[in-house]
């Protein structure tokens, strides 16, 4: 899908669902992720180099961005915006090396109150990779493809106590496997030759949100327009 016309249905479908919600807010997120994905085999050239297959370590990254609610009794709509900075570890024979991903995340979610303060959600994500490296390659500004389809998909669990919200959620890249020609200093990390069998990440997201503009906690307050 194209990512203006995703974000130009984005904002329509926000607009219009303001003027029909129940309830809706809109704020800002943050938190921690782990992340999980990426393996390596080296290719021996007749024995000369190292020839095993290593699968990365998972690693803690971050991520933050805003959120868009809409409430429709125990229904709710949520399309956010959330920027993450993931990272694996490959643990080669010699030395260590991250694998880093940068990427924007455009998820629609659709939720259903399950019990008092706590919401489930799922739902489609458009993802755009803004930069991938991986520590180690000649040369040194190798293009690493780390997803051949913007598409994700989410879900996850959440619970509100008056504005803030504790959200945990797992993404998932809907990209298919692709291989990728790599060459490493085999003087710093005892690889040489390799082959990026699978660059994808995903992973877990655990975050703090807070309301900016709340109409349960503003019931005064004139619903309309869009606001996210």
């Amino acid at each position: 899908m194209n990512k203006a016309f995703y974000l130009l249905v984005l904002g329509l479908l926000c607009f219009s669902i303001n003027s029909n919600a129940q309830e809706f807010s809109f704020g800002i997120k943050g938190g921690a992720n782990y992340v999980m994905g990426g393996q390596i085999t080296g290719n021996s050239s007749n024995g000369l180099y190292f020839d095993g297959t290593v699968e990365a370590d998972p690693e803690f990254g971050f991520h933050g961005g805003a959120f868009f609610e809409a409430r429709f009794g125990k229904f709710l709509l949520r399309p956010e915006f959330i920027y993450s900075a993931m990272k694996t570890e490959f643990g080669f024979p010699t030395a260590p090396s991250l694998y880093e991903v940068d990427k924007i995340s455009v998820p629609l979610l659709i939720g259903y109150n399950i019990w008092g303060p706590i919401d489930i959600y799922a739902g489609p994500a458009y993802q755009n990779i803004l930069d991938s490296s991986l520590e180690g390659t000649e040369p040194p500004n190798q293009v690493i493809v780390a997803q051949n389809t913007p598409l994700a998909a989410q879900a996850g669990i959440k619970a509100s106590f008056g504005r803030f919200e504790i959200d945990f959620r797992y993404d998932r890249t809907l990209a298919s496997e692709e291989s990728l020609e790599l060459d490493i200093v085999n003087s710093d990390y005892g690889i040489n030759r390799a082959t990026f069998d699978d660059t994808r990440l995903n992973q877990f997201l655990i975050s703090l949100s807070f309301k900016i503009f709340d109409t349960a906690a503003n019931p005064g307050r004139r619903k309309g327009g869009c606001y996210f």
